[in-house]
């Protein structure tokens, strides 16, 4: 805040040094240290003078460093003390351990204030969401990614910071089945990041849908694949936006038929881990 004038001094509370009394005069200069100092007003001072507490303005003023007395003093007579108080409307900086979590505003200690002094790789929050509803895809056509469009697998996560990491963990039994050709088909978990306000981008565990999750390397025909699949996928989106992480199945192969996520009711989980970065 800026100021016409002089800048109050904030809770910054002085005695000044003593002073001898000068027979017949009434100005005197005010040094803390051997240094000049301005109070604020006569208001903002406790002066003591032959034991008597003095009223500011009627019994003395100030201009600047220097202090006057209403009368002329005399030999005998005694300047016990001046404190200068600064500006008594203002805390100022609150002495060592005075702040209470009473005195805290709610909301004020917000997440990227706290991220400010997280050490890098801290856990800041864990997320997780499940389900346990059988989703299966009849296969329109090769290499696919079906997303469930109910009850699905899915959670959110705000980040604390720009710099934090994501880690996703996607857990769940999925099934492929071929159909009555041979070739080759496979199948995988994939996930897809959704950023409020952003982009929307699928992620595969290893850059690409091809090398992620197991295919049935067999060409027999109506063959079944079925197991519990696990992925695991490190993100730095870079935001502090709301993201949302959908879990989703990949079917690869001219021979697939059908494909399953959550197969036989079992249950599936997202978990997603901020770390600070």
């Amino acid at each position: 805040m800026a100021y016409i004038g002089k800048t109050p001094t904030i809770g910054n509370f002085q005695v000044c040094d003593a002073i001898s009394v000068v027979n017949g005069q009434a100005a005197y200069t005010m040094q803390v240290g051997g240094v000049n100092v301005s109070p604020e007003s006569a208001n903002h001072m406790l002066v003591s003078l032959n034991g008597i507490l003095q009223a500011p303005t009627s019994s003395f003023t100030v201009s600047g460093s220097t202090i006057t007395f209403a009368s002329a003093l005399e030999t005998g007579d005694v300047i016990d003390f001046i404190q200068i108080l600064g500006n008594v409307l203002d805390l100022g900086v609150p002495s060592d351990n005075t702040v209470t979590t009473a005195k805290i505003v709610d909301g004020a200690v917000t997440s990227a204030k706290l991220d400010s002094g997280v050490a890098l790789g801290k856990v800041l929050q864990v997320v997780q969401g499940n389900s346990s509803t059988a989703f299966t895809q009849a296969s329109a056509s090769n290499s696919v990614t079906y997303y469930p469009s109910s009850n699905k697998l899915t959670a959110s996560i705000t980040p604390s910071s720009t710099s934090s990491k994501i880690i996703i963990n996607a857990i769940s039994t999925v099934r492929v089945d071929k159909d009555a050709t041979t070739g080759d088909c496979g199948i995988a978990l994939v996930v897809k990041e959704i950023i409020s306000g952003g982009s929307t981008t699928e992620l595969y565990p290893n850059s690409n849908a091809y090398n992620s999750g197991m295919y049935t390397g067999a060409n027999a025909a109506s063959q079944v694949i079925r197991f519990r699949h696990h992925e695991i996928i490190y993100r730095t989106p870079s935001t502090t936006s709301a993201i949302t992480y959908e879990v989703g199945v990949f079917g690869y192969g001219s021979a697939l038929s059908t494909v399953y996520l959550n197969n036989d009711g079992s249950r599936g989980e997202i978990i997603l881990t901020e770390v600070a970065g």
